[in-house]
């Protein structure tokens, strides 16, 4: 007979196998690395967001979103699972107004991941349920104007970063980041770089219908989707 994977430790999300880990959080995080890759840099006050994106020609846009609007001064990008990325955008959407209505201020991008990773953590606790396969690159402006970047993954776990890519292509990434990310880069240039890393990994591929990307620029602080033309605009320069 052959052992189940995880030698059975899979068949429950509270069980530990004799090596402390978690199985069915492992498979969850797998899924993020097959998912489509997710580029997200910031500088002190900008964030842009980069997401390969495929589709066929028969395909609307409708239904294969990776980047995601959280409020006006907050986006995601994601890699892994859709479905369960809309959840997760969902209750932070709310989360968002909640707190403008008991607190009369917008939510700061970090409590805004905390949310989050509360919420994907007890997934990882309850029986009857499974981890969401998913990660996000949480990103936006505060108040004071400062910018700032996290990531999450199916634990619950969160980090803080100046720029970083998750997916299938996230290690090659990393490391065209790692050479090229500067800490005094300017908004323009800000607004290349996870286009010039995504270029890197797609080659000739990449085009304005082959990546979706949003600004939230110190300008106005303001989430923005870029159109067909603007990506255009935009590639011409790399």
């Amino acid at each position: 007979m052959f052992q189940q994977a995880g030698r059975g430790y899979d068949m429950a999300i509270t069980q530990f196998s004799p090596e402390g880990r978690l199985f069915q959080v492992e498979y969850a995080i797998e899924a993020v690395r097959r998912g489509t890759t997710a580029i997200v840099c910031r500088n002190s006050n900008s964030v842009v967001f980069t997401v390969e994106k495929k589709s066929s020609e028969l395909q609307e846009v409708i239904g294969s979103e990776k980047i995601f609007k959280v409020d006006d001064h907050i986006g995601v990008a994601i890699a892994g699972l859709t479905a369960d990325a809309r959840v997760l955008v969902d209750k932070a959407r709310v989360q968002a107004q909640v707190n403008i209505l008991n607190y009369d201020e917008r939510i700061s991008v970090k409590d805004s991941t905390l949310n989050i990773c509360e919420y994907l953590q007890l997934f990882t606790q309850n029986a009857g349920v499974r981890p969401f396969g998913v990660s996000f690159l949480i990103a936006g402006v505060d108040t004071n104007g400062e910018a700032s970047l996290y990531l999450t993954d199916p634990s619950g776990a969160m980090w803080g970063y100046k720029a970083f890519a998750i997916g299938s292509g996230a290690t090659e990434a990393r490391a065209y980041l790692e050479e090229n990310y500067k800490e005094d880069i300017s908004d323009e240039e800000l607004k290349l770089l996870p286009l010039r890393t995504l270029k890197e990994l797609m080659g000739d591929n990449l085009s304005k219908d082959t990546c979706d990307v949003a600004f939230i620029m110190k300008d106005d602080a303001k989430f923005k989707l870029l159109s067909n033309q603007e990506k255009e605009d935009l590639l011409s320069k790399i």
